[in-house]
């Protein structure tokens, strides 16, 4: 449960620091097309299944952001193009790269299966 609303504040933190500087708001604005891109895009660079792989992706996308905002469409295809690198590099994004790499996980809340040996069938007497 602290996981959850340690997420929804984050995401309400966000949510507000993003529109603090829009200059007007309306409920439509939040709901574009583009927002469900770029979270997508966060996750395939990131990694999915951790806490830590969007949080990394979403350091990656805002630098690349800042970066390549000046090159008008070739910023997306750019964008497009690392995602396809990314997938066909480390299908589990980078931070999996990253995990297996060094043998590091900063929040361990992850879950895993385990798989239990199979056991023979009793013989009939």
């Amino acid at each position: 449960m602290i996981v959850y609303l340690v997420a929804a504040f984050g995401c309400g933190f966000a949510g507000a620091v993003f529109y603090l500087n829009a200059i007007r708001i309306q409920p439509d604005a939040a709901f574009t097309v583009n927002w469900t891109a770029y979270m997508l895009f966060i996750v395939v660079i990131g990694g999915i299944g951790t806490i830590e792989g969007p949080i990394l992706g979403t350091a990656i996308f805002f630098v690349m952001q800042e970066m390549l905002a000046d090159y008008g469409a070739w910023y997306l295809v750019s964008l497009g193009g690392v995602a396809v690198v990314v997938m066909l590099v480390s299908p589990g994004g980078l931070w999996s790269l990253l995990g297996r790499r060094f043998d590091v996980g900063l929040f361990p809340v992850q879950r895993r299966l385990r798989v239990r040996p199979a056991t023979q069938p009793a013989s009939p007497p």
